[in-house]
This record gives C-alpha cells, sequence and structure tokens, in this order.
C-alpha cells in the first residue's frame, strides 16, 4: 500500500493523494502522545502520504517543532504546508494578523522550528479583515521570490479575497473544511477554483470524526477535546446527525470497510467530476487510523453509491452550524 501523486494548482506543486493533518497531535483532540505521533509521521512517509498539515498555531508552536524533530533525516522526502495569519499573546491565540511584516517574522520562525530552509505550501490561515489582500499575496510572493517558500495557498478564504489574492501572486490551493458533512463550498467557490486552477485541500473530512462512525456526545469527550464545543455533537443534533450519517455506515458495511473511509473515498472521486485538484488531509495522532485513511484511495464508489452518499447528506439534513459563533466570525463567507 503506497499512495499516488496528485497536482494542486497550476503552479507544479504535487503533493500525495492522500494528505496528513497534524493539528491533532498538539491540541484540540485529547493529551498528546509524542512517541506515537513522531511514530504515526514516519508510518507516513513510509506509505507515502507525504504531504504535512501543520501551522504556528497549533500548540501554539508545538506542532511545528515536533514535525521538525520527527522530519530530521526525512525533509526531502516530504511536502510540508504551514500557516501564519494569527496573533499569538502569552501562548494563545488572539485575533488576526497578516501584516507584511509580521508574515516575514512568521515564516522565519517556522522555518527554525521545522529545521528546514523553505516551506512548500504557504497558508494564509485565516483572512485579515485589516490587511489588504494584495499586501498579503505580495509578500508571500516575495518570500517566494527568496526560495523561502514554493507556492502559496490561503485557508478559509471566500471568493472575492481568493480572486483578489490570485490577481497579485497565483494560489494554488485553498485549504477549507469540506466533506460529505459539509458542502457549502459547493455551490460558489468551487466552481471559481475550477475557473483559477486553485486545488481544494478539505480539512476534517471525516466531519470531525462524526463520518468514522465511533461518535460520542459532547458532554463524553474529556476536556479541552474540541467535539465538547461543536454544535453538531450537541443535543438534538446529536442525535439527528447519527441518523443522517446512517448511509454512510451502511455502504461501508456492504463494501466490507470503515465509515470513514468511505467518507475519504467520496471526497477523492468528487475531484475528477467537479473538474479540480482534492486532496484531503485527514487528522490523526495514530498509526492505526492513518493506515485506515491511506487505504481509503483504493476505494472505488460506484454512481449509485455517489448519488446515495449526496442525498443523504445534502445541507439541509446536517443539524448544527460547523463552528460556535465566535471561531465562525473569522471564516470568511
Amino acid at each position: 500500500m503506497s499512495l499516488g501523486r496528485h497536482k494542486l494548482g497550476s503552479q507544479g506543486l504535487e503533493v500525495s493523494t492522500i494528505g496528513l493533518g497534524c493539528m491533532g497531535m498538539s491540541q484540540a483532540y485529547g493529551p498528546a502522545d509524542e512517541a506515537e505521533s513522531i511514530a504515526t509521521l514516519h508510518r507516513s512517509i513510509e506509505l507515502g502520504c507525504t504531504f504535512l498539515d501543520t501551522a504556528e498555531v497549533y500548540g501554539p508552536f508545538h506542532n511545528e517543532e515536533l514535525l521538525g524533530r520527527a522530519l530530521k533525516g526525512w525533509r526531502d522526502q516530504v511536502t510540508i504546508a504551514t500557516k501564519f495569519g494569527f496573533r499569538i499573546v502569552d501562548g494563545k491565540q488572539s485575533g488576526t494578523d497578516s501584516r507584511p511584516e509580521h508574515i516575514r517574522e512568521v515564516v522565519d520562525a517556522s522555518l527554525l522550528r521545522l529545521g528546514t530552509d523553505r516551506i512548500d505550501l504557504l497558508y494564509q490561515h485565516r483572512v485579515d479583515p485589516a490587511v489588504p489582500m494584495e499586501d498579503v499575496a505580495g509578500t508571500v510572493g516575495e518570500l517566494v521570490a527568496q526560495g523561502k517558500v514554493r507556492f502559496f495557498g490561503l485557508s478559509e478564504a471566500g471568493i472575492a479575497n481568493i480572486r483578489r489574492a490570485h490577481a497579485v501572486h497565483p494560489v494554488s490551493a485553498l485549504q477549507s473544511e469540506y466533506s460529505l458533512w459539509e458542502r457549502n463550498l459547493e455551490p460558489e467557490i468551487i466552481p471559481a477554483l475550477k475557473e483559477l486552477g486553485i486545488g481544494l485541500v478539505p480539512f476534517a473530512p471525516l466531519g470531525r470524526g462524526f463520518l468514522a462512525g465511533d461518535v460520542k456526545r459532547a458532554e463524553d469527550y474529556p476536556e479541552g477535546d474540541f467535539r465538547r464545543g461543536d454544535p453538531r455533537y450537541q443535543g438534538e443534533n446529536f442525535d439527528l446527525n447519527v441518523a443522517a450519517a446512517a448511509t454512510v455506515r451502511d455502504i461501508a458495511d456492504a463494501k466490507g470497510v470503515k465509515p470513514g473511509q468511505i467518507a475519504i473515498a467520496w471526497l477523492l472521486a468528487n475531484g475528477p467530476d467537479f473538474g479540480i485538484d482534492i486532496v484531503p488531509i485527514p487528522g490523526t495522532k495514530r498509526r492505526t487510523y492513518l493506515e485506515e485513511n491511506v487505504a481509503a484511495a483504493d476505494i472505488t464508489l460506484d454512481a449509485t453509491e455517489m448519488l446515495g452518499l449526496d442525498m443523504a447528506l445534502t445541507p439541509d439534513k446536517v443539524s448544527g452550524p460547523r463552528y460556535n459563533e465566535r471561531t465562525m466570525s473569522l471564516v470568511d463567507r
């Protein structure tokens, strides 16, 4: 089992067909286990899952430092994506900051933590309404010219800012939450990505774990776990969403695979259907789940299965917003 390669965008970036989201190794999903996280990173490389996604704010800083330690001797075998765009005060995220001087500072610090001389894909983590997108794209373009960055990406940006950025420096990828569970990109943003030749990197492709089939109510997760505050895991929303996800479980059972693998296979199949490059980055900190996620690349869904999944999880059948109000305010929609 070894993954193939996939293009992202029109500027020459090529990555593994499925990537690895590394955030959970440092925050949001319970206690960290550094030894298992490093073992997972090494196993990922062995499997050809070499597109690794991190950010300065994960931890903060801890996640990039973890990758820096884990990737000694492996750097040339992986594609590293990281992100700038938040102000970090006393070890906590405190609003957005994409001022050009801050971008340059963050990139230099990220390079040190990652133990590398270049970032393969640099995303603006969230749009900063106080800084013109043209200034952001121009600054990243300067970093590309200096060799510190190879390709430019945006995360959770809306159409207007995608176009403004792309007009100044080509955008290779948009990272955004997208899954069977969260379809907000389909009406407008995916057609724009096709028009502009920009790839899509879906994070949370398993619906924050909901589509993996083994879920609990929000209150049953430990303190510090992101899902305790996810509206979709709470109260009546939880019951309705378990029912909506039943089709994913049914198709997985019929094929003898895991529900989460069906969710990833659906995303991979949508790339050709939509005419764009789609490279999901399921997050995990355990080798077992990594191997399941990577194996999804070998699963084929026929037209009947794709239609059944599409119809079972239309937006009106998923209950609750994907973020609380404060976090949702950072999404550029």
